[in-house]
């Protein structure tokens, strides 16, 4: 086994331990370092490591009196990430579901995830005979219309670590930051995005933003096809539609509504 493996190995090791703490601790409530190391069976000092590092993250906290652990507030943050992401998709189903009839497109459901588009939901129109699964998947946020929507809103500092480069993709896709910027002005002008041909030759896509409660673009959802069916005339047409989608969700979500 080459060094690299055996630190993989180990790696994997320290993640499966540290799953098996929260585990532990969700079960009992709270325990020792001493428990903690004999349910893993390891030494107290492999333990608390291990400890040190879920509580630098808040998936851990320690009773300053008895110094026994618990499972930390870091635990609601990724639950509640979790829990709007599944309520997102739950409240956006059925809109996408008749969107995709209405324009016989693929509809697709992004969020951000750092530094890409994050696929969550799809629901394939009658026209894709065999559509492309995107859920799931990762993609640069400079070439697509879901990424730009979603980073259409960030702060010039957000956006500098969203976008940290902009590699290209086709003869299409945008490499100059100086002319993302300009398309994003453009976008919040409009309401929606367009990207033909930039992520892959002889695909077409346009997004609207989805907003949360508080105004807020934390979703996107688009339309896509093959370049030589959803023409500019095509666009003219199904773009209010999709418009009118997005906004529905929002609604669903909250926005427009006092907080």
């Amino acid at each position: 086994m080459s060094d690299t493996e055996a630190g993989a190995g180990a790696s994997v090791q320290s993640v499966d331990r540290a799953l098996t703490i929260l585990e532990m601790l969700a079960r009992e409530g709270e325990a020792g370092v001493t428990e903690i190391a004999a349910e893993l069976g390891v030494h107290k000092s492999t333990a608390f490591r291990l400890l040190a590092t879920l509580e630098a993250h808040r998936l851990v906290e320690q009773d300053g009196d008895r110094g026994r652990y618990r499972l930390g507030v870091g635990n609601l943050r990724l639950a509640g990430a979790t829990t709007a992401r599944l309520d997102l998709v739950t409240e956006a189903r059925p809109v996408c579901r008749q969107l995709a009839t209405d324009t016989g497109e693929t509809v697709n459901i992004t969020v951000r995830s750092e530094t890409s588009a994050l696929y969550l939901d799809q629901v394939a129109g009658s026209s894709a005979l065999q559509s492309h699964n995107w859920v799931g998947q990762h993609i640069p946020l400079h070439a697509t219309s879901n990424g730009k929507v979603l980073i259409s809103e960030l702060t010039e500092a957000e956006l500098k670590r969203a976008v940290r480069e902009l590699p290209r993709l086709t003869d299409r896709t945008v490499t100059r930051r100086a002319e993302l910027k300009s398309q994003l002005d453009h976008i919040r002008e409009v309401g929606y995005a367009v990207a033909v041909d930039e992520l892959e030759v002889g695909l077409t896509a346009a997004a609207a933003p989805i907003r949360n409660a508080h105004g807020d673009i934390v979703a996107s959802m688009s339309i896509s096809g093959p370049t030589f069916r959803l023409t500019h005339e095509r666009l003219e047409r199904d773009v209010p539609l999709l418009t009118a989608a997005a906004t529905e969700v929002s609604h669903r979500l909250g926005w427009g509504q006092r907080v």
